[in-house]
C-alpha cells in the first residue's frame, strides 16, 4: 500500500503515481510482515541487497533488476589517533550508494510494466537510474544541472540514457523534469525520482541491515553513524532500517545518527539549530559537495525526526574542512568525491570536540567514488 502521511490518502501499491494528490511524498507499507532471517542463514545468500529479500517489497524473481549492489565493505581507520570505521558504499556498481535504491525502485517499476523513465539528478542518482533502467530494458532521460561533473555525464550517456541539461539551481532541474512528465500526455514515461519514490527508500534500508550483519558478527555495533545529506535518502533509509531491526529484536537500541551538510547549502542544519519541526527552503551557495547541494528537501519533517529520535543531531562543515578531509582520505587510499568527504570532516570535528570517546564505535558512510570528481582534485595536492 502507498499512503500519504500528511493527508492520509491511501493507494494500491501498483498505482502509477509519483506523489499524493495533495502534492506530498508518498510512503510504502507492506501488506505482509517483513522480517529479516537470522544472520546464520544470511551468510549463505547472494552477495547483494536481495539477501534481505524478506524485508524488501514483494516482487516476482523475474522482475528483480540487480547488478550485485550492496554488501560493501566496512574497514577500520585512524582519525587523529582515534579508531573509527568507514563503510565504503561508493563501491556499489555505478560508484555510489544510490544503486541500493535504484535496484528496488526500478524492479518495482518493471513489475508495473513501466517502459520509460525520467529522473532529475546532480549526477550520481542519474547514473544509477540510467544503469538499472538500461538493465531493465527501459528508455531513460536524465535531467541534470548544466554544471554537472563531466565524468558523471559520460557515465550517464554510456548507459544509453538521454541527457537534458538545465541552467539554474538544483530545484530548477527538478521542476523542469516534473513539467516534462506533466506535458507527456500519452503517459508513457514515469518520474522515477530517487527523492520522491518510496521504493527507493526501501532499498536504502539495506544499508542498516548490512551494518547490523557485518558489525554484529564481531560485536562492534556502532554507537555513532555519520551520513551526508542533501535530500536525505541515506539518513532516512538508515534510520528506517535500524527501526526495523529494533522492532524485530535484532538491535537493542538505535545508533546515534549524525546528519552532515555543507555549510554553503544547509537547510536541514538551519532547521535543526532553530529547533524547527519542518525544513524550509533556502537560497544555498555553490559547494564542492555538489551531490548534497539541495536547498529544498522533499521530506521536510522526517529527516529532522530521524536525527532527534535516534539521539543524534545535524552538523554543517565548511568548504575548507571538506577539502582537507577529501585529501586526507585520499592519502589513506580512500578516493571519494567531496560530497562523501563531509563525513570525514564531521568525524574530525567530533573527535576534536571530545564528543566521540575512544571507547565509542563510530562509523562513517562514504557514498560516492572520487573517480567522477577527478577534475576537483587537479591542482589540489600539496
Amino acid at each position: 500500500m502507498l499512503y500519504c502521511a500528511r493527508c492520509g490518502c491511501k493507494y494500491p501499491t501498483n498505482t502509477i503515481i509519483w506523489r499524493c494528490s495533495c502534492k506530498e511524498a508518498l510512503e510504502y507499507e507492506s501488506e505482509q510482515k517483513n522480517t529479516l532471517p537470522p544472520p546464520k542463514y544470511l551468510s549463505l545468500r547472494e552477495h547483494s541487497i536481495w539477501r534481505y529479500r524478506e524485508a524488501l517489497p514483494q516482487l516476482e524473481t523475474k522482475n528483480i533488476v540487480s547488478l550485485g549492489e550492496g554488501c560493501t565493505p566496512i574497514i577500520p581507520a585512524n582519525l587523529k589517533g582515534f579508531p573509527i570505521w568507514y563503510k565504503l558504499d561508493f563501491l556499489c556498481p555505478t560508484g555510489s550508494y544510490k544503486d541500493r535504491g535504484s535496484s528496488v525502485m526500478i524492479s518495482h517499476l518493471k513489475q508495473m510494466g513501466i517502459k520509460s523513465v525520467v529522473e532529475d539528478s546532480s549526477g550520481n542518482a542519474g547514473a544509477s537510474v540510467a544503469a538499472y533502467a538500461g538493465r531493465a530494458g527501459m528508455e531513460c532521460k536524465i535531467f541534470v544541472p548544466s554544471d554537472t561533473s563531466p565524468a558523471k555525464l559520460t557515465q550517464i550517456r554510456a548507459y544509453g540514457a538521454e541527457i537534458k541539461a538545465i541552467r539554474g539551481t538544483r530545484e530548477d532541474v527538478a521542476l523542469a523534469c516534473q513539467e516534462s512528465i506533466e506535458d507527456n500526455h500519452d503517459g508513457q514515461s514515469f518520474y522515477a525520482s530517487h527523492n520522491w519514490n518510496p521504493f527507493f527508500l526501501e532499498g536504502m534500508k539495506t544499508l542498516a541491515y548490512e551494518i547490523w550483519e557485518q558489525c554484529g558478527r564481531h560485536g562492534i555495533m556502532p554507537d555513532w553513524v555519520v551520513v551526508p545529506a542533501g535530500y536525505g535518502s541515506v539518513a532516512l533509509g538508515a534510520y528506517r532500517g535500524f527501526l526495523d531491526l529494533v522492532s524485530q529484536g535484532m538491535l537493542r537500541q538505535l545508533p546515534r545518527l549524525i546528519i552532515v551538510q555543507a555549510e554553503n547549502c544547509a537547510p536541514i542544519y538551519q532547521a535543526y539549530v532553530r529547533n524547527a519541526d519542518q525544513i524550509e527552503p533556502i537560497n544555498g551557495a555553490k559547494t564542492v559537495a555538489e551531490g548534497i547541494a539541495c536547498s529544498n528537501p522533499v521530506r521536510r519533517t522526517e529527516i529532522l525526526v530521524a536525527a532527534r529520535q535516534s539521539g543524534g543531531f545535524v552538523m554543517a562543515v565548511s568548504e575548507d574542512e571538506i577539502n582537507h578531509a577529501a585529501i586526507g582520505l585520499a592519502r589513506e587510499g580512500i578516493f571519494v568525491e567531496p560530497t562523501s568527504a563531509v563525513v570525514a570532516a564531521a568525524l574530525g570535528r567530533l573527535v576534536d570536540s571530545g564528543a566521540i570517546l575512544k571507547k565509542d564505535v563510530a562509523l562513517g558512510i562514504l557514498t560516492g567514488i572520487g573517480l567522477k570528481a577527478g577534475y576537483y582534485y587537479e591542482g589540489s595536492y600539496s
